[in-house]
């Protein structure tokens, strides 16, 4: 049985081998849905079960998250589910946040127990609003149209005697771009149109970038639902600019925790080795999530991402009490 076990001499993590990649392939698949990568929870799996708990923790999910991702932005973009607008304005507001961030972190949040109280309880009330809007009492808007939709086509397709498999999103069911302007964005999915502020968005995604520039997150996981629960985009759009946004957002973090450690003396590198493997595994099963998407009805994948916000929210409130 020793021989399945391996050592991780950066990390110090001895396990087996198989361990890494499955239970990121478990965790990427069901969070790729939704546009969240996953790593946010990868991170409390290592330092309780793996018992890595060096700074380099956080670079080695960035790693994971450069390894993981490209498989499911391509699936999103082969099934015409990429909104390249929402994508490029995420990208835009993301990256110089990433960067004021990181500086805000060295200059004067090196203990940011407050802010990341003040960030919990926003998300908090994120993750709320959407599991609220799961129980049928919230509006979710013209998302809530695509949902009967949904119902009505896996009706008619069990009727007609059709393969389950087949029910889900057409093949007609892509993003289309109606208009771009400085104030306002419109796109088309199935049938409908939706719409979004350019400044509102360009805002939220410079705060993401800086939260995740300061505490070394994709920022995925607060992106998406404040898109879905704020903004009423249908998730099935949202998530591939999500998982655009953290990839992009990984790569300047790796890049600063491998050449600027936070602090002198401490390795903040990832382990290579570790990363990965978690990325292998990840590469798998967000391809997998991605094409999976499309048959999932949307109230579920909205209930999913509220309960990760949650949780994650919570973990940052409690964090502060400690």
């Amino acid at each position: 049985m020793d021989f399945f076990y391996m050592l991780f001499p950066v990390s110090g993590v001895r396990t087996l081998v198989f361990v890494p990649p499955l239970v990121a392939f478990v965790l990427s698949f069901f969070t790729s849905m939704g546009g969240v990568s996953g790593a946010f929870l990868l991170l409390p799996f290592q330092m309780t079960y793996l018992h890595f708990t060096s700074p380099a923790v956080s670079s080695t999910n960035f790693l994971y998250n450069i390894v993981a991702i490209p498989s499911g932005i391509y699936r999103y973009i082969k099934d015409g589910r990429m909104a390249w607008p929402l994508t490029m304005i995420v990208i835009i507001g993301t990256l110089p946040g990433v960067f004021l961030g990181y500086y805000l972190r060295i200059m004067y949040l090196p203990d940011p127990r407050a802010f990341k109280m003040f960030v919990g309880c926003v998300l908090l009330y994120i993750g709320v609003r959407l599991l609220y809007e799961f129980t049928g009492r919230g509006s979710a808007g013209q998302s809530e149209v695509l949902e009967k939709k949904f119902k009505q086509r896996t009706a008619q397709l069990k009727e007609s005697r059709q393969s389950m498999v087949a029910a889900g999103l057409p093949a007609d069911a892509v993003v289309r771009t109606k208009s771009v302007s400085i104030k306002k964005v419109e796109y088309e999915f199935w049938g409908e149109t939706f719409s979004f502020s350019t400044p509102a968005m360009f805002t939220l995604a410079l705060i993401v970038g800086i939260i995740g520039g300061t505490y070394g997150i994709g920022g995925g996981a607060i992106i998406a639902p404040f898109c879905v629960a704020i903004f009423k985009l249908p998730v099935y759009t949202v998530a591939g600019a999500a998982l655009m946004g953290t990839f992009l957002t990984s790569i300047v973090g790796i890049i600063f925790y491998t050449l600027i450690p936070i602090k002198s003396g401490v390795a903040t590198s990832p382990d290579w080795l570790l990363g990965l493997l978690f990325g292998v595994g990840g590469f798998a099963g967000m391809y997998l999530g991605a094409r999976v998407q499309k048959y999932m009805p949307q109230k579920y994948i909205r209930l999913m991402l509220g309960a990760l916000i949650v949780y994650v929210s919570a973990s940052y409130i409690i964090q502060f009490f400690k």
